[in-house]
Order: C-alpha cells, then structure tokens, then sequence
C-alpha cells in the first residue's frame, strides 16, 4: 500500500518536473492561495498588536509591565517559527502553515477565556501560543518563493504580503465594533478583537490544509534535483558558498534591526496614545494605518527590491526608520495626525527590511535547507521583536515615549555600516578571481 502510494507521488511530481508549463499553473495557483490565506491571517494578527498591551494592562493594572505582552508573544512566534520551519523543510510548506494557523487560532481562543476568567496566567501562556499565528502569517512570504524565478522572488514575497493588508487593516479598525460584539457575549471589551482573530486563524490554516496540493516546496525539491549536476566545478562551488554566506548574514541582520525598532515604537504607541485621552476608536485607526503601511507598499516594494537591488532598499529602510523615530518623537501627544505620519512610516520602514532582507535570503539558500535555515533566521527576528517589545514598556517607564521612539530610530541606523561591509565583503572574491 506505501509502495503504492510512493510511486503515485513520485508519477505527479514527474509531471510537474518535466513540464515548465505545470510549474507556471502551479506557481499561480500557489501565490493565490497564499493571497487568501493571507487575508484572514492579516486579521488574526491585528489583535495582538492593537489591544494587547492595552488588555494585559487593564488586568496587571500596572503599565510598566505593559511591554510583556508583546514579548510574549514574540517569543512564542519564535518557537513556532523554528518548528514551523522545521515541519515545512520535512513535510511541505501545506503541513507546516497549517498546524502554525491552527495552533494561532488556539491561543486566541484562549485569550478570551483568560479575559473572562481574569487569569493573568492563561493570558500570558495563551499570548505564548496565539504568537504562532503571527510567525506563520510572516511564514507565509516564503511559500510564495518556492517556483519562483530568482529575478521575481522579491516580486512573489510582496505579492504575499500585500494580501496581508486587507485583513490586518480591517482588523484594527474593527475593534470598538468587536468589543461591543464581545460585550454582548458576556466577555469584556478588550478581548474582543481576539474573537476575530481566533476564527481568521483558524480559517487561514485550513485554507493551507485544503487546497495548497500539490505542495510548491516538494515539487521544488523535486525540480531543483531532477536538474542537480552530479559533479559540479570546484572553482564555481566555493565562491557560491562564501556569497550565500554573506547574503544569510546580511539578510538576517536587515530583519532583526528592522523588527526590534517597529515592534519597541508600535507596542508603546497605544498606551502612549490611551494615557494622553486618545480612545479605542483612535487607537485603532492608527494602528491600522501603521499595519497597511506595514503591507500595502508590498507590490511596488518588491518591484523596486527585484529592479534597483536590495542593497538600497535595505538602506532606503533604515533612513525611513530613523524618520518614524523622530517624527514620534517630536509629535504632540494630542495629534493624532503627527502619530498617524510616525506609524505609517514606521510601517513602511519595515516593510522594506523585510522584504530586501527576506529577498537575500531566499537568494542565499539552497532547497535542501532552505525552509529550515527561512525558520531558524524567524527565530531570531522574533527574538529581537520580544526584546524590543519586553524592554519598551520599561524604557518608557523609566523616561518616555519620545526617548524610545528616539532610541529606535537611532538604532536602524546601523543598517547602513552592515551593508556597506556586505558590499566590500563581496567585491572582495570577485577582484580575487579576476586577478587569477
């Protein structure tokens, strides 16, 4: 019966491997039912970047701890993001997206269980869990890769990411409508917004489930052996390594540096905007002009990172960060024009790190370790966004909103030294082998 059902797999990925027309269908179906998913995950997401920090207040009742529950989450979508990495390398990007969604879908089901109840301790282990939706959404980018071209892969992740917009705008301004919903339901207000994002979750998992067959990575697999030469040139082999190497490095850094100064700035900005009379209607709109910044730019990002290069970009990145950071900075805690300007670049800021970054690291990887090496790089992001979230709300404790906001934009800087090394670093073996 295995044997069986080995050679019917092994017959329907012959055919996708001998037929450029197939992988063309494949490659289409693929990034569309990608864009669906993505939608729905947009909208899980949005609850914990807008009502988190204000719900784990409302029950600390403390504010210097308010920074935890971005934390909390960030680490949890960096456990998911390494066993989701791990799941897609072994079984397939269907499997591996599937199982994080759901597992979202749970963690939220389980905040609002927390609300209702007052258990700080289901709260903090359910933000844990419903972090791996958020590491899935990001995930997501990379199944869009898979049969890309390398001249559209910039391209393709944007495509990903843009369809995030849709939901993850939705979302926030959604959430007086939601708290009422909630209310009405016997659970409180701030809870809300996590009845939308357990069933967007849950619907973005099983969208994976059902109908991302065949899967774009094994068939990749597939393809990218069936074209393997058994005995590759030693010159061409080690200047490839040396490159990807430096591409991983580079990439890597361009994602942490960008992560760690959005999530600081954003996870503050509702307890900053709530403590100066600002209320969750406000709230809401500025943060879901911060996450369509976040995503809407994709399409035009990735055309930009695939023709002008992402060595530019990543710096483009980090001049728009150091601007988000000044511009909160400066801004009048009453205007919520000047903060609606902050956050939106805040948002494109990111948007472009992620992208180049994510761009140069699918570049950099080969299939045989490609989804492993996508999830063990999201371990580290997320671990650089929970430090930014965790030490936020002491930050500003401690001084203030304008000096966090500083502090961050300061901090993106240091994306222009890095790729500058790249670019020395990689004229360096090319001068080397000119010259023999």
């Amino acid at each position: 019966m295995s044997q069986g059902l080995h050679s019917m797999k092994e017959s329907y990925l012959r055919e996708y491997v001998n037929s450029p027309d197939k992988q063309r269908q494949l490659y289409k179906r693929t990034l569309l039912i990608v864009v669906i998913s993505q939608i729905f995950g947009g909208a899980g997401l949005a609850a914990g970047v807008t009502v988190g920090a204000l719900l784990a207040q409302d029950m600390l009742g403390t504010e210097s701890l308010a920074g935890l529950p971005a934390a909390l989450l960030t680490f949890g979508s960096a456990v998911a993001a390494l066993l989701v990495g791990r799941l897609s390398q072994r079984y397939g990007r269907r499997s591996g997206l599937a199982a994080g969604f759901l597992t979202g879908g749970i963690g939220a089901v389980g905040v609002i269980f927390a609300a209702v109840s007052d258990n700080i301790a289901l709260l903090f282990v359910s933000l844990f869990i419903y972090g791996a939706g958020t590491a899935t959404n990001l995930q997501a980018r990379y199944a869009g890769t898979d049969l890309a071209k390398p001249a559209q892969r910039a391209t393709a992740v944007s495509t990903a990411m843009v369809s995030t917009t849709f939901g993850a705008v939705a979302g926030p301004n959604l959430v007086d409508v939601m708290g009422r919903f909630a209310v009405s339901l016997g659970v409180p207000a701030l809870a809300g917004p996590f009845l939308l994002a357990a069933a967007a979750f849950i619907l973005a998992g099983l969208v994976f489930l059902i109908f991302l067959r065949p899967d774009p990575f094994v068939v990749a697999k597939a393809i990218a052996e069936a074209q393997e030469d058994p005995k590759p040139s030693s010159d061409m082999s080690t200047p490839a390594r040396t490159i990807n190497n430096k591409g991983i490095i580079v990439g890597t850094t361009v994602m942490i540096l960008t992560q760690i100064v959005m999530v600081a700035i954003m996870t503050m900005t509702p307890i900053h905007m709530q403590n100066h009379g600002h209320g969750l209607g406000d709230v809401g709109f500025i943060i879901g002009i911060h996450v369509g910044a976040m995503y809407l730019p994709s399409l035009l990002t990735g055309v930009l990172v695939d023709k002008v290069g992402r060595t530019a970009m990543s710096i483009a990145s980090g001049v728009i960060l150091l601007a988000a950071g000044i511009v909160a900075a400066i801004a009048p805690a009453d205007s919520l024009l000047v903060l609606t300007i902050a956050l939106a670049l805040l948002g494109l800021g990111w948007n472009l790190g992620i992208i180049s970054g994510t761009a140069l690291i699918v570049n950099a990887t080969s299939l045989a370790t490609r989804a492993k090496t996508q999830g063990t790089i999201d371990v580290l992001m997320a671990l650089a966004g929970a430090s930014g979230g965790m030490l936020s709300g002491m930050v500003v404790a401690q001084s203030s909103y304008a000096a966090l906001s500083l502090a961050g934009g300061f901090l993106s800087l240091l994306l222009i030294p890095v790729v500058i090394w790249s670019r020395i670093q990689r004229t360096m073996p090319v001068s080397k082998n000119k010259s023999m």
